[in-house]
């Protein structure tokens, strides 16, 4: 299964494939600390000053020595750690961005943006189990219940069977007094003492925030989601091409100009965006189909 960090090496891929540009890549020569400031490099072209990446951290390059291949970050704590990244160690050979055009916090950005932006046409499906007694008839459910999908409670014998249970009704507006996570369900139906009830619900997509977390595990989506997670981050980050271009005048900027003209970041944009929905409507209905909700009583 997909993880965050192979996400973001997705998204990245695919961005490449519709700019001209391609970022320039160095290493580092030798590991680095959080809190140093000069940084060796394998390459000595291509140096600037600006930001570059290495790995998810973000560096202010204030100036650079071409013939050691060093490139100086800005101390005091500006430098390291930019535009609200982490400053942390990198190993030696750690993959060295010179003025990333989508920096990984971004992508990290745009695809927990999408997630977030699926329910309820997506969701996550959750499940909690706890042991029925025959004196009560409400019980606590999670705080992330949305909607309750489906109940059932386990038999005795070795069949290990599950009975779906027919009368329930779920409250999501409980008294948190007596119910903390103000859900619950009651159970109308006659069920063996002692027995396992089990609840399938829906919630909403939880992020993703760690580069090995991996996807459908924590998001709670089914793992076919991965490409529509990938088409949204990428429209909305295509969308950013054709601003960072606004009144740039060169020699250069004209080459490009007649190459990729104005606006083609955002053509691009709509026509990601028309598969990103096609592909959301396509997951919206199997979801729906696969976890209905099933026919039941409230009393």
């Amino acid at each position: 299964m997909a993880t965050f960090s192979d996400l973001v090496n997705s998204v990245r891929s695919n961005l490449q494939g519709y700019t001209l540009r391609q970022d320039s890549i160095t290493y580092l020569a030798n590991a680095i600390t959080a809190s140093d400031t000069a940084i060796t490099v394998g390459s000595s072209s291509n140096l600037a000053k600006g930001i570059i990446e290495v790995d998810d951290e973000l560096i202010w390059i204030d100036n650079f020595d071409k013939a050691n291949a060093t490139m100086n970050a800005i101390p005091g704590g500006f430098g390291r750690g930019y535009m609200g990244s982490t400053a942390a160690s990198h190993a030696q050979y750690a993959p060295v961005y010179l003025s990333p055009t989508f920096p990984r916090q971004m992508i990290k950005q745009a695809i927990n943006d999408t997630i977030n932006s699926f329910y309820p046409k997506l969701w996550g499906v959750g499940r909690t189990t706890f042991t029925f007694n025959a004196s009560q008839t409400t019980y606590s459910l999670p705080a992330d219940v949305e909607t309750v999908l489906y109940a059932s409670w386990q038999t005795t014998g070795s069949s290990l069977e599950w009975l779906p249970i027919n009368r329930w009704r779920p409250d999501g507006l409980a008294n948190t007094t007596a119910f903390p996570t103000g859900n619950t369900i009651n159970i109308y139906e006659n069920i063996q003492p002692g027995r396992t009830v089990q609840v399938v619900y829906s919630k909403e997509p939880s992020l993703l925030l760690n580069n090995g977390d991996d996807f459908a595990t924590t998001t709670g989506l089914p793992a076919s989601c991965e490409d529509v997670v990938i088409y949204g981050a990428c429209y909305r980050l295509l969308s950013f091409i054709d601003p960072g271009r606004i009144n740039l005048t060169s020699a250069e900027a004209d080459l490009m100009n007649s190459k990729v003209p104005s606006g083609a970041g955002t053509n691009a944009s709509r026509y990601v965006f028309a598969l990103f929905q096609q592909r959301l409507n396509e997951e919206a209905l199997k979801l729906a189909d696969k976890n209905p909700i099933r026919v039941h009583f409230t009393r």
